[in-house]
């Protein structure tokens, strides 16, 4: 497993692999790298790097796109997997094992050191101006100029007993002041009503552009009172390397490549919103009012690097950082409760609102209970947990199935799952994202929800042994097999890309 230490070692990587193209024409900070960063999405283009933005000075650059899917055959996902550690082949049942593995690792503490990188400029005071970063209005009808659509917000609970890096979005007000959702159900929530409650506002540090791995884990629903940065030094097996804040009482990476450090306060509000979103809709209507971020410091790196994520139509960032580490901390939380799962995924193009998770095919002799009874202990556990929290609707399908392949997924949805009759599992009242698309205003208000189970595990009737899949790698034997692939083009067949990339 290699250890990115920083953003510019993977923009590295991603040049070595074909993932980043470096936009050297003048773009507009207005609209034109979001749309930029759209059109990459939807096609499958490389991460582009802007170093010559109007009206943009002091070396800053934007990166868009950082953990986008791409359209090379066999490295669909080597953005995503280069950021944790593995191969730009690694597939995704490959990532999402990796992450679970690592949640069984002795975590590691981080290791203070005294600067970085992150240190070569100082920002203090009367000398702070977010209005110098180069934060991008991204959509036509967002409510202003986002700064942290892929960076993590550092917050520690008064007592110091929890530090939690998470990921929220931050707009920007004026030169010294932000605003931001911040649920009172996640976990940011929870850290700054803990500051509310003595009276004071939470100190907070917005790290931008850290190194790679590190907004997979922001974006992990790992358990409350979990330090996110102990996670990665176990995934690693080394200590991550942070310096301490100028301004509060906080540490961040090392080698971001840019902070920004202040207080969130307990009682001001500001106007926020709307923003284009992940579920793929931006609703137009007036802004909302969101607690203020007030800074007291910038730092940045020389020719400092932005990431950003363009929330919409999948897949993006909320489909890719959010979307796997969720999958793999489902699958380690249904594993520590005994149950026999095998993977987990959200396919893309359901925009975090389906997870498909996958039990062994063995489950029946390790369970001996009937397809509805697994689901149902699934979905109590699930959504008990931080883990099953924000995503509504789950498919639970037999490992037969690849899950990671949208295709298969739908054909064991129409095939295998029989509506009534156990096939559908409701669960009332259960507490939601209420960014969640189909909310209406009273669930929104309430961040409680209906979520359901789809148990598509093959009928009870059929036992243990599955039917024949009637497809060529099911009905025909290898000999025959082998011969046709040796023999395709021969036959006067194009090359065929695998479908499932």
């Amino acid at each position: 497993m290699k250890h990115l230490k920083d953003l510019r070692e993977y923009l590295d990587e991603l040049r070595a692999v074909g993932e980043l193209v470096e936009v050297k024409e003048e773009v507009e900070l207005d609209l034109d790298i979001g749309a930029i960063a759209r059109r990459c999405y939807e096609t499958g283009s490389p991460a582009a790097l802007f170093s010559n933005i109007r009206g943009v000075s002091g070396g800053f650059r934007v990166l868009v796109a950082p953990a986008g899917v791409s359209n090379q055959p066999g490295r669909a996902l080597a953005r995503l997997a280069l950021s944790c550690g593995l191969p730009a082949e690694a597939s995704g049942r490959e990532i999402v094992e990796s992450m679970v593995r690592g949640r069984s690792r002795t975590p590691i503490k981080p290791r203070i050191v005294a600067t970085g990188s992150c240190k070569e400029n100082i920002h203090v005071g009367e000398d702070v101006d977010l209005l110098e970063l180069p934060a991008p209005l991204l959509h036509d009808g967002d409510g202003g100029r986002f700064l942290n659509t892929f960076g993590v917000i550092v917050a520690r609970t008064p007592d110091k007993s929890w530090t939690n890096w998470s990921i929220a979005r931050i707009m920007v007000v004026d030169g010294k002041r932000m605003t931001g959702i911040v649920a009172p159900n996640q976990h940011i929530g929870m850290v700054h009503k803990a500051w509310a409650d003595i009276g004071e506002p939470m100190p907070f540090a917005l790290v931008l552009g850290p190194e790679p791995f590190v907004p997979f884990v922001g974006g992990m629903p790992l358990p409350a009172h979990v330090d996110e940065v102990d996670y990665i030094g176990g995934y690693f097996g080394e200590a991550v390397d942070v310096v301490r804040c100028e301004t509060v009482d906080l540490e961040v990476p090392a080698t971001a490549e840019i902070v920004v450090e202040g207080y969130l306060s307990n009682t001001e509000t500001e106007r926020e919103g709307p923003m284009g979103e992940y579920a793929g809709y931006l609703w137009p209507g007036p802004p909302t009012q969101k607690p203020l971020y007030n800074v007291t410091a910038i730092t940045y790196r020389d020719n400092a690097v932005l990431p950003i994520s363009v929330a919409g139509e999948p897949p993006e960032e909320n489909h890719t950082a959010w979307g796997v580490p969720n999958a793999a901390e489902i699958v380690y939380s249904l594993r520590k409760a005994s149950l026999p799962i095998a993977t987990a995924w959200s396919p893309f193009a359901s925009a975090n609102h389906w997870f498909v998770i996958a039990v062994d095919r063995d489950w029946r002799r390790k369970l001996d209970v009937p397809a509805s009874e697994l689901c149902r202990r699934i979905g109590e556990h699930l959504f008990s947990s931080k883990a099953g929290m924000g995503t509504p609707k789950y498919i639970v399908v037999n490992d037969d199935i690849d899950i990671t392949n949208l295709h298969e997924v739908v054909w064991a949805f129409a095939t295998r799952n029989h509506p009534g009759s156990q096939g559908e599992l409701v669960f009332n009242d259960e507490s939601t994202n209420p960014l969640v698309a189909f909310l209406d205003d009273a669930e929104k208000m309430s961040m409680q929800t209906t979520k359901v189970i789809y148990n598509c595990l093959p009928p009870d009737q059929w036992g243990d042994k599955l039917p024949l899949r009637s497809s060529f790698a099911g009905v025909y034997p290898q000999s025959v097999q082998q011969k046709v692939l040796a023999n395709w083009e021969r036959y006067g067949f194009p090359p065929v890309r695998d479908p499932s990339r």
